[in-house]
């Protein structure tokens, strides 16, 4: 007898660090792997280095796999937005630069379409006086960081919450979002608690 084959789909977000990303993502049930990368610049294979410089044009990057049975795109989009600040043009919290700005990459026009309308309900919310600067583009590339970023929430656990503690993410989570343990949702779809950890 044939082991079932997981049918899994795939969702690219910038969020800023995607030491960060990566974390608030594989920590939601359906989630099965979160991949730090790079995507949306002009230069092909970038190194850290590269990104970091902003001069590549790319952008930190996470790409998710998941289980479209367990969870939804749209609960990822809820996750993604509860977990940045949609209205920073310059970068997230400490990291500041192009290179740390937000974007929803979409890979099909299903994705684009609950995209779009998920950042207009959140501009419709009223949870923010600044608009909505984050960009929805199409998927190009997405490059694989180095190893070593990989799974940095785990194998460095000490220096990640030393960093996590002081970017100011979870502060400005905790401020915008003190009601999202209720189940509030952005995109109109019921959605889990969320622990920051």
């Amino acid at each position: 007898m044939q082991k079932e084959t997981r049918h899994l789909e795939t969702a690219t977000f910038a969020g800023g660090c995607f030491w960060c990303v990566e974390s608030d993502f594989e920590k939601h049930d359906g989630v099965i792997e979160a991949i730090s990368g790079y995507t949306g610049g002009h230069k092909g294979n970038p190194t850290y280095e590269e990104v970091s410089s902003g001069l590549s044009g790319h952008l930190e990057a996470v790409q998710v796999r998941y289980d479209p049975r367990i969870t939804s795109y749209e609960k990822l989009l809820d996750i993604f937005w509860k977990h940045v600040d949609p209205t920073d043009k310059g970068g997230q919290f400490v990291d500041r630069g192009s290179q740390y700005r937000t974007a929803i990459f979409f890979h099909n026009d299903e994705q684009k379409t609950s995209a779009h309308s998920s950042k207009l309900a959140l501009s419709k919310s009223g949870r923010f006086d600044k608009p909505i600067a984050t960009e929805i583009l199409p998927l190009k590339e997405f490059y694989p960081a180095e190893p070593y970023h990989q799974k940095y929430y785990k194998k460095n656990p000490l220096r990640y919450k030393f960093y996590r503690a002081n970017s100011g993410r979870d502060q400005f989570f905790k401020k915008v979002w003190r009601d999202a343990d209720n189940g509030i949702s952005v995109t109109g779809h019921s959605c889990p608690r969320y622990v920051n950890r």
